[in-house]
Formats: C-alpha cells, sequence, structure tokens
C-alpha cells in the first residue's frame, strides 16, 4: 500500500490534515482515507461561507488518497472525471472527507466521498474516475 500521496504539497498549503491509514498491506479496506480541514473566514466566499472550491478540493485530496493508497509503488494515477454536490453551506469548523475506493480495476477505479462538518451532518458528497498509470 503506498502513503506517498498523503503528503502532497497542495495539502500543507491549505492546511489539509491526512489521517494516517488503519489498514494493513493487502487489506480490502486499503482504498480509503479521511482527510479534515478547520475552516474559518480566510475560506470564505463573498457571502460569508467556505468557498466551494475548497470543498471540492477537501473531496478531490480524501478521493486521491484513497486511490492511491491501492496502487502499486510501480503505478501512478490521473483523476479523469469529479462530481461535486453540495448538500448545506458552512460558515467555519472542522469538515472532515470521508473517502471510499469503490470498485478499483486494472486500469479505472471508481471513488465516493462524503463530507460532513462537526455535527456530522452531511455537508457534500463527491464522486471520482480515476485511470491507473504505469510508471511511478
Amino acid at each position: 500500500m503506498s502513503e506517498r500521496f498523503s503528503d502532497a504539497p497542495i495539502s500543507r498549503l491549505v492546511g489539509f490534515q491526512v489521517h494516517p491509514s488503519e489498514c494493513a498491506d493487502g487489506d480490502p479496506d486499503a482504498g480509503k482515507a479521511t482527510v479534515d480541514i478547520q475552516c474559518g473566514p480566510q475560506h470564505h466566499n463573498p457571502m460569508g461561507r467556505v468557498h466551494g472550491g475548497l470543498v471540492s478540493a477537501l473531496a478531490d485530496a480524501a478521493m486521491g488518497i484513497a486511490f492511491g493508497r491501492t496502487l502499486l509503488s510501480s503505478e501512478d494515477f490521473s483523476t479523469i472525471e469529479m462530481k461535486v454536490s453540495f448538500i448545506r453551506p458552512v460558515r467555519e469548523g472542522v469538515l472532515s472527507a470521508e473517502a471510499t475506493v469503490i470498485q478499483r480495476g486494472l486500469r479505472i477505479g471508481f471513488v465516493e466521498c462524503q463530507i460532513t462538518n462537526e455535527k456530522g451532518k452531511l455537508v457534500a458528497t463527491a464522486s471520482a474516475t480515476c485511470t491507473v498509470l504505469a510508471g511511478g
């Protein structure tokens, strides 16, 4: 299982906190990831709510890490499609993105993500299709 995707420069820049993997190599739950961010006024759009782009980036990070955890060291990947559905607005607090690989084939994979607030209320859902690339 690869953790090389857990420490991306964008995650450090934005302030994402990646939870370490709790899965052992070969574990069927290896395609999971949780990423958090503490949101505040610095993340607001002009309406005083957390910008949808940040929510999307959080989902993308969690799904990318989850998918990355399924790869061999000789493989890379690229997201070829992503969809985000916004459920409720957020002003501040911790957002948590939990991503799970739903299907991982030889070349294509599908990942889903749920983003919740501190109270466990659903803020957004996301899904992504990824393609596996040779050459790590």
